[in-house]
């Protein structure tokens, strides 16, 4: 055989072995996978999982499961999948709890960093600061100005102790100085329909259930918590570029594993998740429903997580919340 032709052969062979699957091993996936959200049915975490799914079981080739476990803001099935067996069969979709609970509640048995292998960030949503029609204030500075004349006063709705919008109230309480009372309500939507009915005066409300109440005239916008003006309000400001440089408080949800899965595991599902958050119909969806798609590397979701833990710790030490 020519000195070319048993070279070629050598490298096939070599070749042939580096890539071929040992007897018994299982070719990832190999049996359906099962993606944990930590709310009910409804919401725009459940219609995110709900959206990527069906979408990443056709990538696949395996079922997606959507397992709904709601309770303990997001607590329960955050330690379900930090226990779960780190081979790529259990992830689960995170909201900002995941990086805000240890510091929140006295009992929090999983570590946002230690515990789980990140994904990607899936999408991030802005709240929006609301007010009463009834409320004498058009803008930030006019809502600080009104709590000062009045300390104490002043109420403000959130969708639940720890939730994003609460934190929001504490960053903004802290910032501004003002003293004002929070009344948490079970869920966002109870929260925004007192402030329409004047119950209560002020919330920072996310912004795909806020936005269509604004455009009704039920509420005043006064401004977004994002870093950016949003492209769905072109017009309202940032709380920051109202005052308060700095002050960024965004809804999120993405996705993770347990530590310890595979890292070619956490590529391939990190790999199709972003695909799919890429997609143009997706896109319009996500955007259509108030939702800024990200799709990011592992690396990143995993720094972002850390920044997101250390920020809230800061927050409630400073406001001095603490929840059993």
């Amino acid at each position: 055989m020519p000195a070319v032709g048993v070279h070629a052969l050598r490298v096939a062979i070599i070749v042939a072995a580096a890539t071929a699957v040992p007897a018994g091993a299982e070719v990832y996936p190999g049996k359906p996978i099962r993606m944990i959200v930590a709310v009910p049915p409804g919401g725009p975490a459940d219609t995110l999982a709900r959206l990527v799914g069906p979408r990443l079981a056709e990538a696949l080739g395996q079922n997606v499961i959507i397992d709904n476990r709601p309770g303990a803001n997001g607590n329960i099935a955050y330690d379900m999948v930090a226990r779960a067996a780190p081979d790529g069969y259990t992830i689960t979709e995170v909201a900002a709890g995941i990086a805000i609970n240890p510091s929140l509640y006295r009992d929090v048995k999983f570590d946002p960093v230690r515990d789980f292998a990140p994904i990607t960030l899936g999408i991030s949503v802005p709240n929006i600061l609301v007010v009463n029609s009834s409320v004498a204030a058009a803008s930030v500075n006019e809502l600080i100005a009104l709590a000062k004349a009045r300390p104490g006063q002043l109420t403000f709705a959130s969708a639940g102790n720890g939730t994003s919008g609460h934190l929001a109230l504490e960053q903004f309480r802290l910032m501004s100085g003002i003293q004002v009372i929070h009344v948490p309500y079970k869920g966002g939507g109870p929260a925004l329909s007192e402030v329409i009915a004047g119950q209560v005066q002020a919330l920072f409300s996310i912004a795909l259930a806020a936005l269509p109440q604004v455009k009704a005239g039920k509420v005043r916008a006064l401004a977004v918590t994002s870093a950016r003006r949003s492209a769905l309000a072109p017009e309202l400001p940032t709380v920051a570029e109202s005052g308060f440089p700095g002050f960024e408080v965004v809804g999120w949800f993405g996705w993770v594993a347990p530590a310890a899965t595979p890292i070619a595991i956490v590529d391939r599902l990190n790999r199709e998740i972003v695909r799919i958050l890429k997609l143009p119909d997706m896109r319009e969806r996500l955007q259509g429903l108030g939702a800024d798609p990200v799709g990011n590397t592992p690396q990143e979701f995993a720094a972002f997580i850390r920044s997101e833990h250390a920020k809230w710790a800061r927050v409630i030490k400073q406001a001095g919340v603490k929840l059993d």
